[in-house]
């Protein structure tokens, strides 16, 4: 099988599948791990797949909308990747011996889950592909994941059998994401298949913890999953409007600024 011919085989595995892994497709196509990974730079570099450590996802600019209402992580990763690098660094500085964890997905989870500590035992529960992909990679984390129909523009999967595995779980600390932060009308995301699943990470989580960047804040998105007061901790940089640090503040919340 020559080159072009295996990219349209990884290509119509993918379109089939929505997701593989390198392994998988080697041992499809026949040919070494090496090869895979250059054929899928090839592809990567077109825009027609996303790599993630060793898995790989049809690219969700394949199917965007041409309106402002569709989210893709991809494209929400690179808006403001400093101030969310900063942050999962911030975040991921509060997990102590013996956590349990949620971690919700979005682009800012991402980085808390780069950031993991590999010098304590912990044990994190995801939903996403890009989180379970850092989760698995730490030999001190028991990685636990609650899977379901996947959903390519946020990498998360959902389901009524995900759902219960999250309400059966007890977490010491959730860090959850959130597409818009309004003091008046709360806290927000953009697809409404999220909604569900946030809501029992909060429910099953002693201490939750708020991760966005600054420009989240006065955002408001249609689907609502919380109230800003539910939350422990509020996690962000310093371009938080004055006005949300002083009603962060006045409801007794902790507020970190990365």
């Amino acid at each position: 099988m020559n080159k072009p011919e295996r990219l349209n085989a990884i290509m119509q595995t993918l379109l089939l599948t929505k997701a593989s892994s390198v392994s998988d497709l080697s041992r499809q196509l026949k040919v070494s791990h090496m090869t895979v990974r250059r054929d899928l730079e090839v592809l990567q570099e077109s825009e027609q797949v996303k790599i993630l450590h060793g898995n790989v996802i049809l690219h969700p600019k394949r199917n965007a909308r041409d309106d402002d209402s569709y989210y893709s992580l991809i494209a929400a990763g690179a808006k403001h990747p400093d101030l969310k690098r900063k942050i999962g660094q911030l975040a991921a500085s509060l997990i102590e011996p013996e956590d349990t964890l949620i971690i919700d997905c979005g682009s800012t989870t991402e980085y808390l889950a780069r950031c993991l500590p590999e010098e304590i035992s912990f044990t994190a529960l995801s939903y996403a592909l890009n989180i379970i992909s850092s989760t698995v990679r730490r030999r001190n984390c028991i990685s636990m994941f609650s899977g379901g129909v996947f959903h390519e523009n946020t990498l998360m999967f959902e389901s009524a059998e995900g759902l219960e595995v999250i309400r059966h779980f007890r977490a010491t600390k959730a860090f959850v994401s959130a597409s818009g932060v309004s003091a008046q009308l709360g806290v927000t995301c953009m697809n409404s298949y999220e909604r569900q699943t946030k809501r029992e990470m909060i429910r099953s989580s002693k201490r939750k913890i708020l991760l966005v960047d600054s420009s989240k804040f006065g955002i408001i998105r249609a689907d609502h999953f919380a109230e800003l007061s539910e939350f422990d901790e509020v996690v962000t940089d310093g371009g938080i409007p004055r006005e949300y640090v002083d009603t962060i503040q006045g409801m007794g919340i902790t507020l970190r600024i990365a």
